[in-house]
């Protein structure tokens, strides 16, 4: 998301980019033309750091609460060097403004911050930390959620982490959960933390034209990991909720692969639809368009989705959506085009899914109108249209550190 940023940004204003020495070989394959690309690269000592901390990091990589912790070490080192490499040139005002993009979780401070008393500072689009939803506990414990007390004990030990919220310009949120955290969290109020989505669209994903129900046959569509929070499993029990008539007109395709992929095919064959569920495995993310343009409807009741890009994709297709209404996706799909569940157990969530399976079978004609929704919806989020929205705060932020305060005499 970052490079997608960076790309469509690049564009339209001037950039200097400042990353990571590891993304050095990767930007320097695209073809793009920036301003001036600055590359920082970490010491040898960070380096053997890396790979002793997370050897034997309980849960492998899927452990993100304590990943994060352990590798902060690492950050550190990064934003130490940001600051002592540019610390001087933004106080005398050499840049317009500082934008900080990433990490995209909200847990992490920003040593420039010091430096950025007359140049605007922009912080985001920040996501994450929602927490799961009551019914779903024992899933919760499955992705190591008690250790996401970290996030808020940051606050008191990390160095320069509340500092660099209450002092930052602006704050963008990318679900309204963490926008509502970060404001209760430091006592934030007015316009300074505002709502902007991180994922964004490349152009290639959009349909020209809204869908149509092409047979009286219905193909839904799952693309994701395949891991419990992502809840395949309650797709496939959804589908054997149908009448045996309405099972013979619909299919589910699953786009995709991980550890739960073996229980998966177990559920199916236990439920007897195997002639009605497919497993497609991993595939690049440019194959997934495939995937889309062959499908009728995105089926991804998902309970914990920060961003949750996978749906716009969907959208960009044309393809009305049925998700969990909770995070990300149940902000992103709209009642016009698609189906909201709450996520009150995992039975309600079952059952929900089932009605909107046999709401697309019964009312056949909603399909078209939802599908153009879906398609009008998803245009917001081009990246194009996104970086315009950006540039537009950069604009916005720079006219008001530049306009006098009240008890100052502008002449």
């Amino acid at each position: 998301m970052g490079y997608q940023f960076f790309r469509a940004l690049n564009a339209l204003a001037e950039i200097t980019l400042v990353t990571h020495g590891r993304n050095q070989a990767a930007l320097e394959r695209a073809s793009i033309t920036p301003h001036q690309i600055i590359y920082l690269h970490e010491s040898r000592l960070s380096q053997i750091y890396h790979r002793i901390s997370t050897a034997w990091l309980p849960g492998g990589m899927s452990n993100w609460p304590l990943y994060h912790v352990l590798t902060f070490p690492i950050y550190a080192e990064f934003n130490a060097q940001v600051d002592r490499r540019f610390h001087d040139a933004v106080v005398d005002g050499e840049y317009d403004i500082v934008h900080v993009l990433t990490p995209m979780m909200p847990r992490y401070p920003v040593k420039l911050i010091g430096a950025s008393r007359k140049t605007p500072f922009l912080l985001g689009p920040v996501n994450g930390g929602i927490p799961f939803p009551k019914g779903f506990q024992s899933i919760a414990a499955q992705e190591f959620a008690y250790l996401n007390f970290f996030r808020t004990l940051g606050r008191w030990i990390v160095p320069g982490y509340a500092q660099t919220y209450r002092h930052a310009d602006r704050i963008l949120a990318g679900s309204t959960y963490t926008q509502n955290w970060i404001q209760t969290m430091f006592g934030l109020g007015g316009d300074r933390v505002q709502p902007f989505a991180e994922n964004g669209l490349e152009d290639h994903f959009f349909a020209s034209q809204p869908r149509t129900l092409r047979t009286n046959q219905l193909n839904l569509l799952f693309v994701g990991r395949l891991v419990p929070y992502k809840a395949a499993d309650i797709a496939i029990e959804a589908i054997s909720r149908l009448t045996p008539s309405q099972q013979q007109q619909v299919s589910l395709t699953l786009v995709g692969d991980g550890p739960q992929r073996s229980a998966l095919e177990q559920q199916v064959e236990a439920l007897g639809l195997k002639d009605r569920i497919q497993f497609v495995g991993w595939v690049a993310q440019a194959q997934t368009r495939h995937y889309y343009q062959q499908a009728d409807v995105f089926c991804f009741p998902s309970i914990r989705e920060f961003g949750g890009a996978v749906v716009l994709e969907a959208m960009a297709a044309g393809l009305p959506c049925i998700v969990t209404d909770y995070g990300g996706i149940g902000e992103y799909v709209t009642l016009e085009m698609g189906f909201k569940i709450e996520p009150r157990s995992r039975e309600f969530l079952v059952e929900g899914v089932t009605q909107s399976i046999q709401a697309f079978l019964d009312r056949p004609e909603q399909y078209a109108s939802m599908s153009q929704a879906a398609l009008a919806r998803a245009e917001q989020f081009r990246w194009t249209q996104k970086a315009a929205q950006l540039v537009a705060q950069y604009q916005t932020l720079i006219e008001e550190k530049q306009r006098p305060l009240p008890s100052q005499n502008p002449f």
